[in-house]
C-alpha cells in the first residue's frame, strides 16, 4: 500500500490540474469575423464569446476529446470536435435566417422559431446593434404585429392584438423571469426601471394569450427580456448616446443616454456583474386646446373642456331662471335665460409640469455554480427611479418614482425555483388634472366662482333687457367668465406657485393631488422538465404563487387604515412529443393546461393544444387552440380614487363600503323635496343605485324621464378568452416567410363603464313625488344632484376580434437585407346594443412595416432604414376618446465598427421626415430625435 500511495497521489493531482486550452477564430462564409459568437462546451455551461476580431480562447477543465458548439444570431450553429490541447480552430458559420434562431418562451424550453408551436417575435443582439431606434426597447415597434403606444419619451406601452390603454395590464413583461409590473399600478411603466441595453441578451415576444404557461396576466401577450450571463459575457462594456429631441411645441432639447456593464468570471464556479443606466431628456409636450368631446368648442363656449387644459373638466349646469327666481328677481315659472352647462377656466398642462423625462437604474447579480456545471444559484437585485408622464383617467406626472426587485433563484438545464419581491414608492408623483382644480379652488372655492358667474350673467342680462336692449348671451357669458376670473392665480405668480406646491405635496385627495404609495408583492415560481429522464415525451410541471400588499394610505386604494393583502396561485403542466412520420415529415404535438386561483374567485383551467408539421425542413404549418383568462387587477378590485370628473370605485365586495364621500345637495332638493343639505354616499351606490350615462344624456336631450335606464353593474369577475390560430413558416431561399392568423372570442369582457348615481331616490322606484310628478331619483338627476362613478365590471356583450400578420425577409443585390410585414386587426361587437360599452381596442386595422439595410456595406460599415405606416383608428380610454390620424415614420442609422477600439459608432435619426404624429388621444405629438452613439465592447 505504501508503495502505490505516491502513484495514487500523483494520478489524482494530474486529474485535478488537467486543463485543455483551445484558441480559434469564427468568421462568416465571406471571411468576415463574427464578434460576440458563443463558444460552448456541448452539454456543459462552460464557454466564452469571440472578441471584435472573431477570436476566442477557451480553457476547459477536462482532457479531450469533447465537442464545442459555435453559434451566433442569424447563423447556423456548428459543432466541432476537440481532440488535443492547444488546438487551433477556424470555424465558419453559414448565414441562416431569423427562423433558425433559438427561443425559450413559447414552450419554456429551447427550440427554433421555425418549430415553435405559436407565433414568436425575437430581437437579438444583432438586431439591437442595427436598430434604427434610439434604444432596444423603442426598437420593438419594428417587430411584426407589435403595437408600441407612446405615453411619453420614457414610457412606451408594448401590446399585441388590440385591447390596451397605457394601463396595459393585459400584457406581461418578464426580465430574467421577474415580472416588472409596478405593485401600485399593476402594469409595467415601459422600460423606465427595466434593462440596460448593454446587458440585453435577447428579447422574445409572444403575441396573444399565453395563460396556459404563464398565468392570468399573460392575456394579450408576454415580453421576455433576458440578460447576459457573466459566465459567458465578462468584461466591461458601455454605451453613450447624445442627441436632441425636436418638437414644434417643445423646441430642440438635449437627450442623453449612458449605460455601463461590468461583469467578471472569477472561476468556473463564481461570476458577478453590475449594470448602471441613465437617461435624461425633455418630454413630448401635450398642448392640444381642442375640445375634448369633439364638439368644436373653444374657450368662448361656456361648456368648453380643452384636451390638455385641466381644471375645466367638471361642467355645472346653471339654470339662470331658477336662480333669479330664488333671488326674487323674476316671478315664478319664468323662462327667459334658460340653462347652460359651464366649466371653470383651466390651466395648460405645460404650466403643471416641467416635462423632465429621466430614468436612473442599476442592477447587480451574484452567480454561483458549486460544481462548475450548469447547476447555478443566483441573487439578482434591481433598483430604478425616474420621471415620466402617465395617462390614465387623468394625466399624471410620475416624478421620482422608485421601484426595486430582489430575486433568489436556483436552476440548471432541467429546473428552476425562484422567489422575488417587487416594491415601489410613488416619490413626488401627482395628478396634474387634480392639481389644476386645487389651484383654482385655492384661489376661489368652486361654489363662490359659480355664484360670481351667475350673479354677473343674470344682472347683465336683466339690466340690458330692462334698458330696452337685446342681450347677447355669447358676449355676456365671456364677460361673466372674466368677472368670475378676476384675480385668478396666473402661472408663475407667487400665489400660483404656492398653491401648486401645496397641492402636489398633499396626499389627501380632498385637499391635494400627491400620490402616496409603498405597495409590494411577493412572487415565487418553479418549473421542472423531465425530458432528461425518459425519451417518450418532454413533460414539464410548474407553478407560481403571488401575495399582494397594497399600501397607498388611501390615496389610490381604499387602504385608509391598513394594507390590503390578497393572494393567487397557479399550477401547470405541458407535454410535448415529436413524431417522425417519414424522412421528410415531422409532427410536433404540444398540450398544456394550467389551473389558477385567486382568493376572490373560483379557479380556472387554461388549456392549450398545438400541432406543428415540418416538411422538408423548409416548411412548417402550425395550428393551435388555447384558452386564457384575466383576473381583475388590484385597481379593478380596490381602487377608490376621485379623478375630478368621476369617482373610480373597485368592485371587490368589501371595497364598496370603504369608499365614502359627502356631497352638498341643491336648493331644489332641500326646499322642494325635503332632502338634507349634505348626503354621504358610499361606493355601493355605483353598483346598486345608478343609471347608464347614455340614458342620462338622453334625458338631457329629450326631457323624457322614461328614457332613463338602470345600470347597477355587477361586481367584477375574471375575463376569459378562446384563441384559434394557424400559421406558416417557410424558407424558400433567399426568401423566408412567417404568417399567422387568429380569431379570438371573449366572455365576461372586463370593462370600466361610467354610471350616474342620484344622491337621493331609488333608481328602481318609479313612484312620482306628490305635487311634482316625477320619481325622486329622476328629480335628483334633473337638478344636478348626482355623482358620476367609473365602475369595474364585465360586459354581457359578445366580443370577438380577428387578424393576421405576414412577414417576409430576403437578400437582394447580394448582401442587402430587405424585410417587410403587414398586420391586420379587426374588432366585432354590437355597439348599438351596448352604447355604454367601450372595449379600448385601440389598434389600427392596417399596419405596414419595412426595413432595408446592409451590415457590411463595406468593411466595418453598415446602415439600416426602417419605415412604419399606421392606418387611422379610434382611441378609447378613461381620459378621453378620439381619432388617431394615420401616420408614417422613417427612421435611419449608419454605423462604423472600429475593432482596434472594440467600438461601434452610430449616427441615427427617428421620424426623419419630421411629420409629428401621435399614437393615442390626449398625449403630446411625437417629434424627431437625432443622436450619435458610441458603444464599447458590447459582445
Amino acid at each position: 500500500m505504501k508503495a502505490i500511495l505516491p502513484f495514487l497521489i500523483l494520478f489524482f493531482s494530474a486529474i485535478a490540474t488537467s486543463q485543455t486550452t483551445i484558441t480559434g477564430t469564427v468568421v462568416d462564409d465571406s471571411g468576415l469575423p463574427i464578434p460576440g459568437a458563443n463558444i460552448l462546451v456541448l452539454g456543459t455551461s462552460s464557454g466564452t464569446v469571440t472578441d471584435f476580431n472573431g477570436d476566442f480562447t477557451l480553457t476547459y477543465s477536462q482532457t479531450p476529446p469533447f465537442t464545442i458548439q459555435a453559434s451566433s444570431v442569424g447563423f447556423e450553429t456548428v459543432t466541432v470536435e476537440v481532440t488535443a490541447n492547444n488546438q487551433v480552430l477556424n470555424i465558419v458559420l453559414v448565414e441562416g435566417t431569423s427562423l433558425d434562431e433559438i427561443v425559450i418562451s413559447a414552450s419554456r424550453t429551447p427550440e427554433r422559431i421555425f418549430e415553435s408551436p405559436v407565433t414568436v417575435e425575437r430581437l437579438g443582439i444583432k438586431d439591437i446593434k442595427t436598430t434604427t431606434a434610439v434604444d432596444f426597447y423603442d426598437g420593438l415597434e419594428n417587430l411584426k404585429g407589435v403595437d408600441v403606444n407612446t405615453n411619453s419619451l420614457t414610457f412606451k406601452s408594448v401590446n399585441t392584438r388590440g385591447f390596451a390603454t397605457f394601463a396595459n395590464n393585459r400584457f406581461m413583461q418578464l426580465v430574467d423571469g421577474m415580472d416588472n409590473s409596478t405593485p401600485a399600478l399593476n402594469f409595467p411603466i415601459g422600460n423606465l426601471v427595466g434593462m440596460i441595453e448593454t446587458d440585453v441578451q435577447s428579447v422574445e415576444l409572444l403575441p396573444g394569450a399565453s395563460s396556459a404557461l404563464y398565468g392570468a396576466n399573460a392575456f394579450n401577450g408576454i415580453l421576455f427580456m433576458r440578460s447576459k450571463s457573466p459566465f459567458d459575457h465578462s468584461g466591461i462594456s458601455s454605451h453613450y448616446k447624445q442627441g436632441i429631441t425636436s418638437q414644434e411645441s417643445a423646441g430642440d432639447n438635449t437627450y442623453t443616454d449612458f449605460g455601463l456593464r461590468i461583469a467578471h468570471k472569477f472561476s468556473d464556479k463564481f461570476a458577478a456583474k453590475v449594470n448602471f443606466g441613465y437617461i435624461k431628456g425633455t418630454d413630448w409636450m401635450a398642448t392640444s386646446e381642442e375640445d375634448k368631446l369633439a364638439r368644436g368648442y373653444t374657450r368662448a363656449n361656456p361648456d368648453y373642456d380643452g384636451i390638455n387644459l385641466y381644471g375645466d373638466e367638471l361642467a355645472v349646469s346653471l339654470n339662470f331662471d331658477n336662480i333669479a327666481i330664488g333671488l326674487g328677481l323674476l316671478p315664478p315659472d319664468t323662462q327667459l335665460m334658460g340653462q347652460q352647462a359651464i366649466t371653470r377656466t383651466g390651466y395648460n398642462e405645460r404650466d403643471l409640469t416641467d416635462y423632465n423625462a429621466e430614468s436612473v437604474k442599476a442592477d447587480w447579480g451574484l452567480y454561483y455554480r458549486p460544481w462548475g456545471n450548469d447547476f447555478e444559484i443566483q441573487y439578482v437585485g434591481k433598483v430604478g427611479t425616474g420621471s415620466t408622464i402617465y395617462q390614465g383617467s387623468n394625466r399624471y406626472y410620475i416624478d421620482g418614482f422608485f421601484q426595486q426587485q430582489h430575486k433568489l433563484e436556483i436552476r440548471n438545464n432541467n429546473f428552476f425555483v425562484r422567489g422575488y419581491i417587487v416594491t415601489d414608492k410613488a416619490g413626488d408623483s401627482y395628478d396634474m388634472t387634480n392639481t389644476a382644480s386645487k389651484i383654482n379652488n385655492a384661489w376661489k372655492p368652486l361654489e363662490d366662482w359659480y355664484e360670481d358667474y351667475a350673479t354677473y350673467y343674470i344682472g347683465t342680462f336683466l339690466t340690458t333687457l330692462g334698458m330696452g336692449g337685446t342681450p347677447n348671451p355669447g358676449i355676456i357669458h365671456q364677460d361673466a367668465r372674466d368677472f368670475a376670473d378676476t384675480g385668478r392665480y396666473e402661472p408663475g405668480s407667487p400665489e400660483y406657485t404656492a398653491a401648486f406646491n401645496r397641492s402636489i405635496t398633499d396626499p389627501n385627495y380632498i385637499t391635494g393631488s400627491k400620490f402616496q404609495d409603498q405597495s409590494k408583492y411577493y412572487h415565487g415560481d418553479a418549473n421542472y422538465n423531465f425530458s432528461h429522464l425518459w425519451d417518450v415525451a418532454e413533460v414539464q410541471v410548474g407553478g407560481s404563487f403571488r401575495q399582494y400588499s397594497l399600501n397607498s394610505s388611501g390615496t389610490i386604494y381604499t387602504d385608509y387604515d391598513d394594507t390590503i393583502d390578497y393572494s393567487e396561485y397557479g399550477l401547470y403542466t405541458q407535454i410535448q412529443k415529436n413524431f417522425d412520420l417519414d424522412e421528410t415529415l415531422n409532427l410536433k404535438l404540444t398540450g398544456s393546461v394550467r389551473y389558477d386561483k385567486s382568493e376572490f374567485f373560483n379557479g380556472f383551467f387554461s388549456p392549450r393544444f398545438s400541432a406543428g408539421l415540418t416538411i422538408n425542413e423548409n416548411h412548417n404549418v402550425r395550428a393551435s387552440v388555447q384558452t386564457g383568462f384575466r383576473n381583475p387587477t388590484t385597481q379593478d378590485l380596490f381602487i377608490g380614487l376621485d379623478s375630478g370628473l368621476a369617482r373610480l370605485i373597485g368592485s371587490a365586495p368589501d371595497n364598496l363600503d370603504r369608499y365614502s364621500a359627502n356631497y352638498t345637495t341643491s336648493a331644489f332638493a332641500q326646499q322642494v323635496v325635503g332632502q338634507p343639505g349634505s348626503i354621504t354616499q358610499t361606493g355601493r351606490a355605483a353598483y346598486e343605485n345608478s343609471y347608464t350615462v347614455s340614458s342620462v344624456f338622453a334625458l338631457a336631450d329629450t326631457g323624457d324621464p322614461s328614457v332613463l335606464e338602470v345600470a347597477n353593474p355587477d361586481i367584477v369577475k375574471p375575463e376569459q378568452i378562446t384563441t384559434y390560430e394557424v400559421g406558416y413558416r417557410g424558407k424558400m431561399y433567399p426568401v423566408t416567410i412567417d404568417f399567422s392568423a387568429y380569431y379570438n372570442t371573449y366572455k365576461d369582457f372586463l370593462t370600466q363603464p361610467a354610471v350616474v348615481s342620484p344622491l337621493y331616490g331609488d333608481v328602481t322606484d318609479t313612484t312620482p313625488v306628490p305635487g311634482v310628478g316625477l320619481p325622486l331619483s329622476t328629480l335628483a338627476i334633473a337638478n344636478g344632484d348626482y355623482v358620476i362613478y367609473s365602475t369595474y365590471t364585465n360586459s354581457p356583450a359578445d366580443v370577438s376580434s380577428y387578424g393576421a400578420s405576414l412577414g417576409i425577409s430576403t437578400k437582394i443585390f447580394g448582401n442587402y437585407d430587405l424585410s417587410g410585414s403587414y398586420t391586420f386587426a379587426k374588432l366585432e361587437f354590437d355597439q348599438e346594443k351596448y352604447p355604454d360599452f367601450t372595449t379600448n381596442f385601440n389598434t389600427p386595422e392596417h399596419r405596414v412595416k419595412a426595413s432595408f439595410g446592409n451590415t457590411a456595406l463595406f468593411k466595418n460599415f453598415g446602415f439600416n432604414v426602417a419605415w412604419r405606416w399606421s392606418d387611422d383608428y379610434f382611441w378609447e380610454a378613461t381620459f378621453g376618446n378620439g381619432a388617431v390620424p394615420a401616420y408614417h415614420v422613417l427612421d435611419a442609422q449608419i454605423n462604423l465598427t472600429i475593432p482596434s477600439l472594440k467600438s461601434i459608432f452610430k449616427l441615427g435619426a427617428t421620424n426623419l421626415m419630421g411629420d409629428e404624429y401621435t399614437t393615442a388621444f390626449g398625449t403630446g405629438f411625437i417629434g424627431s430625435m437625432y443622436f450619435v452613439s458610441w458603444t464599447i465592447n458590447n459582445l
